[in-house]
C-alpha cells in the first residue's frame, strides 16, 4: 500500500468514526397511550448531533417476540426473518441518505433524514423561494397597498439574504426548517459586520423581513416551531434630526441664483408645513384641495404607505407655495400641484441648499416630516 493510499484509508476511517458518533439509528416499540395488549408498532429513532426524531417503519410485532437488547425480532421463523430484513432495508436506506447528504456538504438534521426517507422532501420548502414568492405578490399589488419603495427594499433584503446563505452554506438556498435561532443571530451579525453601509436599523429591518418568511411558514405548516421565539434585537433607532425655526427661516428666505434650487426649497418647505412624505407630495393634484367645515383650505388625501385618509390644514406658507406654482408649465401639463423632481434628485439638490445656507445637518426630504412632527414648523 502506498503512503498516499494509506493516508486516504486513515482519513476515511476517521470520518466513519465521526459519523458513527454524530449519527445513529435505533428501532424500538412504541406503546400507545392507553395500550393494554396486542402487537405494537415499530418506530425508528434517528439521532444526528444529539438531536432526535422518530418515524414509523410500517410494521408491528407482539412485545414478547421483540428482542429488546438486539433491537429486532426474535428467532429464526420466516416471519421474524422477513421483519428483520425489512428493518435492515430501512436502516440501509437511511444510512445511504445520510452519506449522500454528507457528500453534498448539506447541514443534516434528523428531520431531513426522516423526510427524505418518507418521501416528504419532494414537498420541501426553501427559504429564498418563499421570500421570492412574497416579493412577487407585493409586485402584483403595487399601488394597491404596496409602494415601489417597499418592493425596492424587499429586493435589497433578499439580495443580502442570498449573499449570507452563499457565504455560510455555500448554496443558493436552504430549507426553511434550517432557519433557527443561530441562523437568525448570525445573519444579524453578518449584516452589521460585513456591510459597513448597512446601519443597525437597516439590519433590523432585513431581519424582520426574514421573520415574515418564518411566520408565513408557520401559518402554512411548513415549520412547527417559531425560530424567533427567543430572539431579541438590540438595535436602537437613530435619533431623528429636524430643523429649528431659525433654520427653516434661513432656508425660506434664501434667494438662490439657480431656479431648480428655489423650486426644491419651496417643495421642501411645503412638506415641512404639511408633514407629507415625498410620495404623497408627488401625487398631489388640485383635486386634493378643498374647503373644510371651518371655511379654510385643506388637503384631503390618503397616505400611500398606510392607505389611511389624511386631512391636512393648509397654513399660509403652504398656500403661498401652491399659489406660486399653479401656472408652472410642468404643473399645468401633468395636472399636479407642485413641479417635484425624483426623490434622489430632490435629496441631491437639498445638499446644495444646505451648503448655500451653511446648515451642517444632512438635509433630506424626509427630514421635512420630522420637522413637522417636532412642532418646529
Amino acid at each position: 500500500m502506498t503512503k498516499k493510499a494509506g493516508k486516504c484509508t486513515f482519513v476515511h476511517l476517521f470520518l466513519v468514526k465521526i459519523m458513527s458518533i454524530n449519527f445513529s439509528l435505533l428501532f424500538y416499540l412504541k406503546k400507545p397511550k392507553y395500550y393494554k395488549s396486542g402487537p405494537l408498532p415499530i418506530y425508528l429513532r434517528i439521532t444526528v448531533n444529539g438531536k432526535q426524531c422518530e418515524c414509523a417503519v410500517g410494521r408491528e410485532i407482539e412485545p414478547t417476540e421483540w428482542d429488546y437488547e438486539r433491537k429486532k425480532a426474535k428467532g429464526s421463523r420466516e416471519e421474524a426473518k422477513a421483519l428483520n430484513n425489512h428493518l435492515m432495508t430501512v436502516s440501509t436506506k437511511v444510512k445511504n441518505i445520510h452519506t449522500r447528504m454528507l457528500d453534498t456538504g448539506e447541514d443534516i438534521t434528523p428531520e431531513d433524514l426522516r423526510d427524505e426517507f418518507d418521501g416528504k422532501s419532494k414537498n420541501k420548502k426553501w427559504l429564498v423561494e418563499i421570500f421570492q414568492e412574497h416579493i412577487n405578490e407585493v409586485q402584483s399589488l403595487l399601488g394597491n397597498g404596496f409602494s415601489p419603495n417597499t418592493l425596492k427594499t424587499l429586493n435589497s433584503s433578499i439580495k443580502h439574504l442570498k449573499a449570507y446563505i452563499l457565504k455560510r452554506k455555500g448554496t443558493d438556498d436552504i430549507g426553511i426548517r434550517k432557519v433557527d435561532y443561530n441562523f437568525i443571530r448570525d445573519y444579524d451579525l453578518y449584516l452589521r459586520t460585513k456591510h459597513p453601509k448597512c446601519t443597525p436599523v437597516s439590519a433590523e429591518k432585513y431581519v424582520k423581513h426574514l421573520k415574515k418568511m418564518t411566520l408565513r411558514s408557520l401559518a402554512n405548516g411548513w415549520i412547527s416551531t417559531d425560530p424567533y421565539l427567543h430572539y431579541k434585537s438590540n438595535a436602537k433607532a437613530p435619533e431623528r434630526t429636524f430643523l429649528t425655526k431659525d433654520e427653516i427661516t434661513i432656508i425660506s428666505e434664501k434667494d438662490f441664483d439657480i431656479e431648480r434650487l428655489n423650486n426644491v426649497r419651496d417643495i421642501f418647505i411645503f412638506s415641512c408645513y404639511t408633514g407629507l412624505a415625498y410620495v404623497d407630495v408627488e401625487k398631489l393634484t388640485p383635486d386634493h384641495i378643498a374647503t373644510g367645515d371651518d371655511g379654510k383650505q385643506w388637503i384631503f388625501t390618503k397616505r400611500q404607505k398606510t392607505e389611511t385618509p389624511s386631512h391636512i390644514p393648509l397654513l399660509t406658507e403652504a398656500l403661498a407655495i401652491i399659489e406660486r406654482y399653479k401656472d408652472h408649465p410642468v404643473c399645468v401639463y401633468k395636472g399636479i400641484l407642485l413641479p417635484i423632481y425624483t426623490n434622489q434628485r430632490m435629496n441631491s439638490y437639498l445638499k446644495e441648499i444646505a451648503d448655500h445656507c451653511k446648515i451642517k445637518k444632512r438635509l433630506t426630504f424626509h427630514m421635512a416630516r420630522h420637522t413637522m412632527g417636532s412642532g418646529e414648523s
